[in-house]
Formats: C-alpha cells, sequence, structure tokens
C-alpha cells in the first residue's frame, strides 16, 4: 500500500472547500476532500469521513473544552449535521435548523407537521443558497438556506401506500439524488433524480427491474413477486466524479422473512449497485446477500478510495454488511477483489465465483425457529465507518449479535411471518486491513447494540461513542482510548468537525443535544514599552 495513492482520490479538489462569498455553497467544491467544512452527509463523495483538520491530536486531544450546547425541543438527534461558512444545518423528522457554527445560537427553525413513520431523519442536502429536505410523509422539500423560507415542496411516494422518508439527499453534478424508506410488503423502492432548481424528477431507478429487464429472471416468472419486492434505499451513497458513478447500497426484499414465495437471488435487492446520475442507467451491481430472509439491508455506506497494489492502480469500493460480511470491489466494474467475515456467522454455505455468500437454505426461518448470526439488526447498521489513509484500515461500528428466526401464520406486516427473537448482543469497533480483511485490533464498545457513527482526522484520531454515553477519541493505529467524556445521552449518529476562525470544532450529536468541542484558547503574550 502507498500511502499517498490513498491520499490521491479526487486529486484536483484536494485545497478546502469554499463556499460563495453570500453564504452559499458552491457546487464545485463537492468534489473537493473533507477539510474546513462540512458540506455534505459523509463530509466528502468517498464516505470515508476522513477530515485533512489536525489542530486537535494525539497529543492536546486531553485538553477539549465545551465550546458550546445546543438543545432542541425535539426527538433524538440521529442527522449528520452540515457546516457551510459558519453555518451549521441539522435535522429530526418535521424539524430542521440553521445555527451559528461559532456559537451554537439557532438563526432560524423550520417546522412542518406531517404523518408517516418517524423513526429518524439523516439530514440534508445543500446545493447553492438550497436545503433538501425529504420528511416522514415522504415528500422532498427545498428551503432558503438563509431563512429556511420553502421554495418548492414535492411528494417522493404515496405516504398512503405505506412509504416514508429518512435519508439525506446526495448533491452530484446538477441533481439531488433521492430515496424513499418503507415497512410493508405492497411498495417496490426506487431512487430518483431531481433538478434542485424546479423539483422536477429527471429520472428514476427502481430497485426491482421491468419484467422482462435484465435482473427480472432473478424473481420468480408469473407471478406479481417483482412487483411488491422492497428494496428501500434508506441510506445516502457514495460518487466518484472522475468514473460519474453513484454508488448506492439497497434494502432488503419484501416479504422479509418468507423467501418461498419469491425464491431466486431477487434482484436487486440487499445490493450495492453504481448509477449513471445523469440518466439513472444501471451500470453494474454486486449481491452481499442474495435471497435475502434475515432482513440485512445492504444500504451501509460504499467507502471509495484508491491504492496502488502491485504496481497497478485500483479503484476501489468497500463496505461492511449488515450481514456480517466484508467486501472490497472494483469500483469501475464492481468486480470482486475480497469477501471476509468481520464477525461469526453462520448462514452461509461459502462464497461463489463472483465473491457474493451462498445462503444456506437450513439457516431460513423455520416454525420451531433457526438460530443465526448475524441477528436481523445486523452486524453493523446505519452506524457510519471511516477509513484512515495514514494507518490504511477500515473502521466500523460492529456487533455480535445471535437471534431466533421464526416462521409464523402472523408476524409484523413486511414478514408475513414471526419475527425474530435477539438473544444476546454485545458491540465493538473494529478495525479491518482492508487488503486482507483481518481484523487489527477490537475495542470494547459495551453490552446491547452500539448506535454511534465514527470519524478520521490527520490528526491521528478515531473518534466514536460507545454504549455508556461515553464519546471517545481513539487511537487509530491501537484503538488505545486517548479521552473520552460522557455526554448524558447515546450517540446515534456520528461526530464531524470543522474549522472556523483558525479553530477546529469537534461536534458530538447526543440525545437532544448537540455538543461542540474545541482546544482552550492561548493566552496572548503583550508586549510592553521599553522590552
Amino acid at each position: 500500500m502507498k500511502k499517498a495513492a490513498l491520499l490521491g482520490l479526487f486529486a484536483i479538489g484536494f485545497s478546502p472547500f469554499a463556499s460563495a462569498a453570500d453564504g452559499s455553497l458552491e457546487p464545485a467544491s463537492l468534489v473537493k476532500r473533507l477539510s474546513a467544512e462540512w458540506p455534505t452527509f459523509n463530509g466528502d463523495y468517498t464516505g470515508q469521513r476522513y477530515s485533512q483538520l489536525a489542530q486537535i491530536n494525539q497529543s492536546n486531544v486531553q485538553q477539549l473544552t465545551l465550546a458550546w450546547i445546543l438543545q432542541p425541543q425535539s426527538v433524538g438527534i440521529k442527522a449528520t449535521p452540515l457546516v457551510v461558512n459558519g453555518m451549521l444545518y441539522f435535522t429530526t423528522p418535521d424539524n430542521v435548523w440553521a445555527a451559528d457554527a461559532r456559537t451554537g445560537h439557532v438563526v432560524w427553525h423550520y417546522y412542518r407537521e406531517s404523518t408517516g413513520d418517524h423513526i429518524g431523519q439523516r439530514g440534508v442536502g445543500m446545493f447553492g443558497d438550497r436545503l433538501y429536505f425529504e420528511t416522514p410523509d415522504c415528500h422532498l422539500i427545498c428551503l432558503d438556506a438563509k431563512s429556511g423560507a420553502v421554495k418548492w415542496n414535492i411528494e417522493l411516494a404515496d405516504p398512503k401506500l405505506g412509504y416514508f422518508s429518512t435519508m439525506a439527499p446526495l448533491i452530484v453534478r446538477q441533481h439531488v439524488i433521492v430515496g424513499v424508506s418503507g415497512d410493508v410488503t405492497d411498495i417496490p423502492g426506487f431512487l430518483e433524480s431531481v433538478d434542485p432548481e424546479t423539483g422536477k424528477v429527471e429520472w428514476r431507478w427502481n430497485t426491482e427491474p421491468r419484467p422482462g429487464q435484465p435482473g427480472a429472471e432473478s424473481w420468480p416468472q408469473g407471478t406479481d413477486a417483482i412487483a411488491h419486492g422492497g428494496g428501500m434505499t434508506w441510506m445516502t451513497g457514495t460518487y466518484d466524479p472522475e468514473l460519474n458513478q453513484l454508488y448506492w447500497g439497497i434494502g432488503n426484499p419484501n416479504p422479509v422473512l418468507n423467501g418461498e414465495i419469491r425464491k431466486g437471488d431477487n434482484l436487486y435487492t440487499c445490493s450495492i449497485v453504481s448509477l449513471n446520475p445523469d440518466t439513472g442507467k444501471l451500470n453494474w451491481h454486486f449481491q452481499p446477500s442474495p435471497h435475502d430472509t434475515h432482513d440485512w439491508d445492504a444500504v451501509q455506506t460504499p467507502v471509495i478510495l484508491d491504492d496502488v497494489h502491485q504496481g497497478v492502480h485500483r479503484k476501489l469500493l468497500l463496505q461492511a454488511s449488515r450481514n456480517g460480511y466484508f467486501f472490497v470491489l472494483d469500483r469501475t466494474t464492481g468486480e470482486h477483489i475480497l469477501t471476509t467475515p468481520f464477525i461469526k456467522t453462520n448462514w452461509a454455505e461459502g462464497i461463489d465465483s463472483r465473491g457474493e455468500p451462498i445462503p444456506n437454505p437450513a439457516k431460513e426461518p423455520k416454525p420451531d425457529g433457526t438460530l443465526v448470526s448475524p441477528g436481523s439488526d445486523g452486524a453493523t447498521n446505519w452506524l457510519a465507518p471511516s477509513f484512515d489513509p495514514a494507518s490504511g484500515l477500515f473502521y466500523v461500528s460492529a456487533r455480535e449479535l445471535w437471534s431466533i428466526f421464526y416462521m409464523t401464520a402472523e408476524g409484523k406486516p413486511e414478514g408475513w411471518a414471526g419475527r425474530d427473537r435477539n438473544l444476546w448482543a454485545h458491540s465493538f469497533l473494529e478495525a479491518i486491513d482492508y487488503q486482507t480483511g483481518a481484523v487489527r485490533w477490537r475495542r470494547d464498545i459495551g453490552d446491547g447494540e452500539g448506535s454511534a457513527g465514527t470519524l478520521t482526522t490527520a490528526g491521528r484520531l478515531l473518534f466514536t461513542a460507545d454504549n455508556e454515553n461515553n464519546a471517545l477519541a481513539l487511537d487509530p493505529e491501537t484503538g488505545k482510548v486517548l479521552w473520552h467524556v460522557n455526554l448524558g445521552a447515546r450517540m446515534e449518529t456520528g461526530p464531524i468537525t470543522f474549522e472556523l476562525d483558525g479553530r477546529q470544532y469537534l461536534v458530538t450529536p447526543a440525545g437532544n443535544n448537540l455538543l461542540a468541542w474545541v482546544l482552550p484558547k492561548q493566552p496572548q503574550t503583550v508586549a510592553h514599552a521599553g522590552e
């Protein structure tokens, strides 16, 4: 591995992010690597959540002090805030706030009461002077970033059918890429591109192909199973501007546990896909969980990076999937490079020639139950991974989780069958060598299922949180704890970092609060006459 090659992704745009003088976000700055600002869901298009800021580092992280606390009157924060031109934007279901990133003072608050599932909201996208926000009743709303005023409002899908929305839109070129959520059997998933100025839908890509299209043969023929097949697009994807390829993880098929009535691989559910953002045309697909019967969405972040291996330049995509396997793909073609479990799994018989796990039929749900690892909540979930170019390690919030899957006459609507019963869960942070799949180290996070994402920085720090409400700063090479502080509540998203007026800030969402941390200001030396 050559570290310089890892840092070379999107080399044309490596200078710090630039915002327009009027406070809007210059679209061209989105192709640059993460630095002084945080202008999109994962910080930049790579999904690495690696910041080049190094003012806070291993030598001084223990000196961090609280700069401000923002306490909105709302449900728990699961969004990744954006920071652009000194303003911080964050969300909860039905709500968007704009705050001064120096002080935490709220500048404006947008509220729109809605129906639909309020399970969580991941954040906004930004283009120029506009913000884009998905609502629980599956609307996409465009807001003026200065005032919070509504510019337009469109319906992405009918909430009466069971659709809702949680994801943060991704801005790519002149497109707002949006997706949908849903937990009922009668609805198929999709991604859409929306014009940022008008709200007009430019294209739609369906996660289940239409009859006669490539992939339709992976569903039972002569039935309507494919028309009700699920495949929700819960989380925000990543993008390579050099290849002009959009990468997205797709959710589980429906009915969730009853695979008998949808025999086949059920493309493109539980898949990683590459799309052309200008047309919505599929470039390639890879399926981490063929014919899933355990609710293992493959929506975890597709992290992208460049590498030189044995003298060959490679454009890679990495995913630690909910099914317990770690995948490395060639992101140009989708060709498989590496597949390896990152926790103890028992559901696959082996790996096929494409690098996809082969499901073991004996591990499908049964009336008297089937013991499976991981459980339906997965070996990881929405928790943001990160990557550190200096160490060459991929970091993921993982958990050992065993469940019994039952097939019964009644259950949750999406299952047409009984639900799993979680027996035991324990969480930890893992550092994975992406070249070999080996777990370099593990740091215990605690009993139960962890909920915090991760952040890495050029200060040789890895930030996350444990199950006891502690924010943590770790050594990325070893996992050693360098700093911790109790936040008073669980972190259910990832920390972010940014720089303003020469000071680096760390923001740790926890419960209903945002907490910002900085290093103490150094006292200034006053010169006296005659000295």
